[in-house]
């Protein structure tokens, strides 16, 4: 089974293994956007994983981006943007009036989580950058691979979102409580950085690729998917490299004491002091975090407390209710303007300081709307490990 058009915004692809196993592989085809994650995308992609999920033929799934540049610089704002003018200028008030923010986020938390809890190996070859919705695409595979030119972020904060795509879990997890900082900052994570962080497993020369995909094929798969897992395993250590500790790591104890205490004013102020003259990496840390939405600042870090403790699922029923408040009220759009649209680079935030977007603020984006039949969209969704 093969696309055949080319042009199509996922490509399909199935590859015959020793053994009489196949493998699925699924290409994200928009090159010149950077692969942005598009509606289209997610529903392709989310009905393709659901056949492979039922096919015992298919032994694993390699999920990768088109072109040099990126696996996914993230979703498509443009289409977002749109929808929250049209939201606006209608004069809408409740938050599920935006009914294409709504689908584009049901259908793409619900692709995240399938990803997540697939029923056999997933093989993510996270190359280039590696944003947002990327991120959200590539952190449930069971296998994640970076290369050498791989960046990893989440950006959110200059775009008036928060981390979302179950961000909110995932930085949880990283060491010494940097996920504050990267969800604070926006800081991109070398190939290093992204696996210390958990974002990642193990970093392959981006040239290595093709050859890894003939092991692929050369390989007899075992009825196990627990084995296959590790055959994968043992394919991807053979072409692993070992990189250098990057500057997340290098600066990981001073990120520590910083983002320690439960203030988020004491947090931010205390990265704005550490000394950064001599590590441009920090440097560009801070002047995101200074020049980034002060809403999303909270967000993002009460969204991190409450997600203590909670399931994967159970994050994303939070953010889809949060990014719905995003789309109608906060500073998303705005965000969206002065990056994308105006690119005058200077966006008119609201709340513009932090003391007003207190925690009374953030709680206005829990808020849950009148569900039709009192259920979450999200509701189904359940965790099976």
């Amino acid at each position: 089974m093969t696309t055949h058009d080319d042009s199509a915004p996922v490509l399909f692809e199935e590859r015959g293994a020793a053994g009489g196993r196949r493998i699925g592989i699924a290409t994200l085809n928009a090159p010149r956007t950077l692969n942005g994650f598009s509606l289209q995308m997610a529903h392709l992609l989310d009905a393709q994983l659901q056949r492979w999920a039922e096919d015992d033929g298919i032994a694993l799934v390699l999920l990768q981006g088109a072109g040099e540049k990126a696996f996914c610089a993230g979703g498509d704002l443009h289409s977002l943007y749109r929808s929250m003018l049209e939201y606006r200028e209608a004069g809408q008030q409740d938050i599920r009036a935006n009914a294409y923010a709504g689908e584009f986020f049901e259908v793409e938390y619900r692709l995240d989580h399938r990803i997540h809890t697939f029923p056999r190996p997933v093989l993510c070859w996270g190359h280039g950058i590696v944003m947002g919705g990327g991120i959200g695409l590539m952190s449930g595979a069971s296998h994640r691979v970076v290369s050498e030119r791989s960046k990893l972020a989440f950006p959110e904060i200059s775009v008036g979102l928060f981390p979302d795509v179950g961000g909110s879990w995932l930085l949880n997890r990283v060491p010494d409580g940097a996920g504050r900082f990267l969800a604070l900052t926006g800081a991109m994570l070398s190939p290093a950085d992204a696996i210390h962080a958990g974002l990642a497993d193990v970093q392959l020369p981006e040239a290595s690729r093709a050859d890894v995909l003939e092991a692929l094929v050369q390989t007899a798969w075992s009825d196990s998917a627990k084995e296959r897992s590790a055959q994968l395993d043992a394919v991807l250590a053979s072409y692993a490299v070992t990189p250098e500790p990057g500057p997340l790591q290098r600066n990981a104890q001073a990120i520590a004491a910083a983002c320690q205490g439960e203030v988020l004013e004491d947090m931010v102020a205390a990265i704005s002091a550490l000394p950064s003259d001599d590590e441009p990496w920090l440097a560009t840390a801070q002047a995101a975090m200074a020049a980034g939405a002060p809403g999303s600042l909270r967000l993002g870090f009460e969204l991190q407390r409450r997600a203590e403790g909670m399931s994967l699922a159970e994050v994303f029923r939070m953010e889809y209710v949060v990014a719905l408040h995003c789309a109608a009220h906060g500073d998303f759009a705005e965000g969206i303007r002065a990056l994308l649209i105006d690119k005058d680079r200077t966006p008119r935030w609201n709340p513009a300081e932090l003391a007003r977007a207190d925690g009374e603020w953030a709680a206005t984006f829990l808020r849950e709307p009148d569900w039709p039949g009192g259920t979450h969209p999200l509701a189904d969704l359940v965790d099976t490990h």
